[in-house]
C-alpha cells in the first residue's frame, strides 16, 4: 500500500513554492509553508490568495473549498515546525549550496522516516541527497510552473534512493492530480535536458543569422504544431533563467551543446531578459506583456511580392505523396498546373488522387462542386519534360536521391524557357547539388513543402549562395498566395525544422538507451510538460526510423557535432527491421 501523508511542509513560498502548496491544500494535505521572514510570507500568501481567487472566477473552486483550501495552509519562518510532517518539499532559488545546507538541516529537524524533495530543475539531486545521513529518503519532485495548472511532475531517482521512495512520491503525485514521469539523475533530467539542447541550438541559429526570429519561430510552430517557437518560449522563460539552466546541464554534461550560446550571456547583461524586462529576442508593449510590437529587427514583408517574377503555370515533376499533395495546392489556388510524370498512368493516378481528395472536401462543406471541377481542370499531364516549357516556376518532387534529382534538373535547364525558377522539395539534400546540374544556377531554390502539403502550413525557401533575390521573393509570394506560410533559410543541412527537430529526437533515443527514463515517460513528459503534440517515440514512429536515421545521418556528416552521431539503438531497431507505424513496430507496437 502507499504511504498516507497526512502532512506536507514546503521551504521557500516564492511563485513555485506557492503553487506547490497550493496544488497539496487544494487536495486536502495540509500544509506548513516556511519562508524567510514576515515579508516573504506576506508576498506569498498574496500569491496564493491571488491564484484562488482566479481560480474562484473561473468556478474552478467554489468559496466554501477556497477558504478549506487557504485554511489548510500554515505560514511560518521556523523549519522546527517541520518536525512532524511527512514530506519536505524544498522550493528555494536555483543555488547548490543554498539548498545543501537547507537538507542537512532538514535531516536534523524532521522524522527518521520522512522523504526530502528538491523541486531543482536543473541542480543533481544527488549532490543535494548525500550532505543528509538518509539519502536513500531524497528524491527529486520537480513541478512545472505554474504548479496549480501544469499536469506534469518529474520524480527524480538517484541511484541510491529507495524504490518505496520513489513508488509512494509517485502515488502522492496522482493523487494531488498530477502525471508523474520517473528519471534518473542526470542534468535536466527529462524536460529540460530534451528542451533545451533544442533551444539552444535555435539561439546558436539566431546568432549565426542563418534565419530571423520570426522564421526560426514560424518553422517550428507551423511545421512541427509546437505551441510556440524556441525564441518566444525562451523571452518567455527569461533568457536568464535559461542560461542557469544550460550552464548547470553543461558543468554535468560536458556536452558542447549545453554550453549557453555567447548571444544569451551578452543579452542578460544588456538587461535583455525575455517578457519580465519587456524585451527579449523580441520586443514588447510593457514588461510581463505577451503582446510583441515592432522593433529596428522586425522585417518588412511588404516587398516580396513587388519584386517577385510572374506566376501563372506551375510545372510539378514526381507522382509521389508529396507531389501529388503539391498539385493540388496549387491547382486549388488558381495556378496552371502542368503534372509530369514518367507515365501517362502514373499521372492520370495523381489526378484521381486529387480528385478523390477534393471529393471530400465537397462532402464536408469545406469547397463546392463547381471549384472541385475547376480545380481539376487546371491540372494538365504530361510525360514528356518539353511540356514544362513555358512554365513560370518548376516544383521537382521525386525521390531523396541526389543522382535521380540531378537528371531531372539537367533535364529541366534543357527544357524549361529562361527566366523560369526551378525549384526542389528535398528535406535534406543541399540545394546548390541540383542547381550545379544546371546552367542556370542563379534561377534555383529549395522549396520544401511538409507533408501532407494539402494540410501542414509551413514552407521553407531555401537559398544558394548563388540564388538570386528575385527568384526567392518569387518563391515566398508564391508560398503565400497558396496559403502556406514560407520562412528562408540557407543551404545547409536540416534546413530550419529538421535541423531542430531531429537532434531532439536523438536526444530522446540515447536518454531511453541509457535507462534514464521509460519511453512512456519521455512522451508523456514531452507533451504533458511542454505541450507538444507528440511525444518523440511517437512522432519517430510516423516518421519512420529508416527516415530519421538518414537524417540524423546527414546531420552528422555536415556539422560533425559529437551530439549529432546517431543513437545506436535507432540503428538497432532499423536493422531489425523495426521502422515505426509502417512495419507495425517501431519504440512502440502497433496492431
Amino acid at each position: 500500500m502507499p504511504r498516507e501523508f497526512a502532512s506536507v511542509g514546503v521551504v521557500g513560498l516564492g511563485t513555485m513554492g506557492a503553487g506547490i502548496a497550493e496544488v497539496f491544500a487544494r487536495s486536502g494535505i495540509p500544509v506548513v509553508g516556511v519562508e524567510l521572514n514576515d515579508d516573504c510570507i506576506a508576498r506569498s500568501r498574496g500569491h496564493i490568495e491571488h491564484s484562488t481567487e482566479r481560480a474562484l472566477a473561473k468556478d474552478k473552486l467554489d468559496d466554501a473549498a477556497r477558504e478549506a483550501l487557504l485554511d489548510r495552509i500554515t505560514y511560518t519562518t521556523s523549519l522546527e515546525a517541520l518536525a512532524d510532517v511527512d514530506l519536505v518539499v524544498e522550493a528555494i532559488p536555483e543555488h547548490l549550496d543554498a539548498k545543501t545546507d537547507l537538507f542537512e538541516q532538514l535531516s536534523k529537524i524532521t522524522k527518521p522516516d520522512v522523504i526530502l524533495a528538491s523541486n531543482t530543475s536543473s541542480l543533481s539531486i544527488t549532490e543535494i541527497g548525500v550532505h543528509t545521513p538518509r539519502p536513500s529518503k531524497v528524491v527529486g519532485l520537480h513541478f512545472f510552473n505554474p504548479a496549480p495548472v501544469m499536469a506534469l511532475v518529474e520524480v527524480v531517482r538517484t541511484v541510491v534512493t529507495e524504490q518505496d521512495v520513489v513508488d509512494d512520491v509517485v502515488a502522492l503525485a496522482e493523487r494531488i492530480g498530477k502525471s508523474p514521469v520517473v528519471t534518473g539523475d542526470r542534468a535536466g533530467f527529462i524536460a529540460n535536458a530534451l528542451l533545451f539542447g533544442y533551444l539552444n541550438h535555435a539561439v546558436t541559429m539566431y546568432e549565426q543569422k542563418y534565419a530571423t526570429r520570426e522564421d526560426l519561430d514560424a518553422a517550428m510552430r507551423f511545421g512541427c504544431g509546437y505551441p510556440m517557437g524556441p525564441l518566444a518560449l525562451i523571452d518567455l522563460i527569461g533568457l536568464d533563467t535559461a542560461y542557469e539552466i544550460l550552464d548547470s546541464m553543461y558543468h554535468q554534461s560536458r556536452d558542447r551543446r549545453h554550453a549557453p550560446a555567447p548571444i544569451l550571456k551578452q543579452m542578460i547583461t544588456a538587461g535583455l531578459l525575455g517578457r519580465k524586462t519587456g524585451r527579449g529576442f523580441y520586443t514588447y508593449d510593457a514588461p510581463d506583456s505577451p503582446t510583441v510590437v515592432a522593433d529596428a529587427l522586425t522585417p518588412d514583408t511588404s516587398s516580396a511580392a513587388a519584386n517577385a517574377r510572374p506566376v501563372r503555370t506551375v510545372g510539378v515533376v514526381g507522382t509521389g505523396t508529396m507531389a501529388t499533395g503539391i498539385v493540388e495546392v496549387l491547382a486549388k489556388a488558381g495556378y496552371d498546373v502542368v503534372l509530369r510524370a514518367r507515365s501517362e498512368d502514373k499521372a492520370n493516378g495523381v489526378i484521381a488522387k486529387v480528385r478523390k481528395s477534393l471529393d471530400k472536401a465537397v462532402g464536408k462543406g469545406r469547397m463546392s462542386a463547381e471549384d472541385a471541377e475547376a480545380t481539376i481542370g487546371r491540372i494538365t499531364p504530361a510525360v514528356d519534360f518539353t511540356a514544362l516549357a513555358d512554365a513560370d516556376l518548376v516544383v521537382e518532387a521525386v525521390a531523396e536521391d541526389i543522382d535521380v534529382k540531378r537528371e531531372v534538373f539537367t533535364a529541366l535547364d534543357a527544357a524549361v524557357k529562361p527566366g523560369a525558377v526551378l525549384a526542389t522539395t528535398t528535406s535534406s539534400l543541399p540545394v546548390v547539388e541540383c542547381a550545379a546540374a544546371t546552367n542556370r544556377p542563379a534561377d534555383v531554390i529549395g522549396m520544401h513543402f511538409f507533408n501532407p502539403a494539402q494540410v501542414m502550413k509551413l514552407v521553407e525557401v531555401v537559398s544558394t549562395i548563388n540564388t538570386a533575390p528575385d527568384v526567392e521573393a518569387t518563391v515566398i509570394d508564391v508560398a503565400a498566395k497558396v496559403r502556406k506560410v514560407p520562412v528562408r533559410c540557407g543551404d545547409r543541412a536540416g534546413f530550419i525544422v529538421n535541423a531542430l527537430l531531429f537532434p531532439y529526437l536523438n536526444d530522446a533515443v540515447k536518454m531511453l538507451e541509457a535507462h534514464y527514463a521509460k519511453a512512456a515517460d519521455i512522451d508523456t513528459a514531452m507533451k504533458v510538460g511542454c505541450s507538444l503534440p507528440m511525444g518523440p517515440f511517437e512522432l519517430l514512429d510516423v516518421v519512420g526510423l529508416d527516415v530519421s536515421l538518414a537524417i540524423q545521418r546527414t546531420l552528422f556528416n555536415e556539422f560533425r557535432e559529437a551530439g549529432f552521431s546517431p543513437a545506436p539503438l535507432l540503428e538497432h531497431l532499423v536493422k531489425a527491421g523495426r521502422l515505426g507505424r509502417k512495419t507495425g513496430q517501431g519504440f512502440w507496437d502497433y496492431s
